[in-house]
């Protein structure tokens, strides 16, 4: 356990002393630009309630279309677009954290390694997490962060192993610092066998049914309700 923990610091050192994230991945927010203008118009309209959780990331939020009755008694403030990566989302953090106020963000990003040419590796990930807390605490110093772990899915499952181990060095990461938090939701979502729960995916086998969106709610929840100030 001690040598796993020293690897996982000494990862991270490195990825700390990395090139910088935002001009690395300056050409992926080009994509998601409108997407976000839409998101952040929604201040306009949607005035934030006083006690509200903020939920940035990709379309597993997006797509959360009971979240508010859902994430009761918490009020929800939902900010996810398309197909977030961490790639794009450390150039959106500001637009879409910043204007709020709230008692804690919830981050769900799981598509930096989905099996295609252009995946990042688990020590990138981890370092593009690292990225958006910084971002976040330049406004927010103390505000809790949870980050939400990559689910294992039936469409991704080749990519599994890669998936984990950007859950265990981000694990590994946020465990040890005040004010951040890391829900692990793999035990959850996997069967007696160990694979999938397919009965929690839509057809696409990626995005989640009412009832994987009933499990993953129980399990924020949860991690909410042990966390003081929330």
């Amino acid at each position: 356990m001690k040598s796993k923990l020293f690897i996982y610091c000494l990862l991270g050192l490195l990825t700390a002393c990395s090139p910088n994230y935002f001009k690395k991945y300056a050409s992926t927010e080009e994509r998601w630009k409108k997407e976000v203008s839409e998101l952040v118009a929604l201040d306009k309209t949607e005035p934030d309630p006083s006690d509200g959780i903020l939920f940035i990331g990709s379309s597993s939020i997006r797509l959360w279309k009971n979240i508010h009755q859902d994430m009761l008694p918490y009020h929800a403030i939902r900010r996810g677009y398309g197909g977030a990566s961490f790639t794009d989302l450390i150039h959106f953090t500001d637009d879409l954290v910043y204007p709020h106020q709230f008692k804690a963000l919830v981050v769900f990003v799981a598509n930096d390694i989905t099996g295609s040419a252009e995946d990042r590796t688990p020590e990138e990930v981890l370092g593009l997490a690292k990225t958006v807390v910084k971002t976040v605490r330049k406004k927010y110093p103390h505000v809790p962060i949870f980050q939400v772990s990559i689910t294992p899915t039936p469409s991704r499952w080749k990519v599994w192993a890669k998936q984990k181990q950007a859950n265990e060095l981000m694990k590994a990461y946020f465990s040890g610092h005040k004010n951040l938090y890391f829900i692990d939701t793999e035990a959850a979502y996997l069967n007696e066998k160990g694979e999938p729960r397919g009965e929690l995916f839509i057809s696409d086998n990626l995005h989640q049914k009412q009832q994987g969106y009933d499990l993953w709610a129980s399990l924020i929840k949860q991690s909410l309700n042990g966390t003081k100030g929330v």
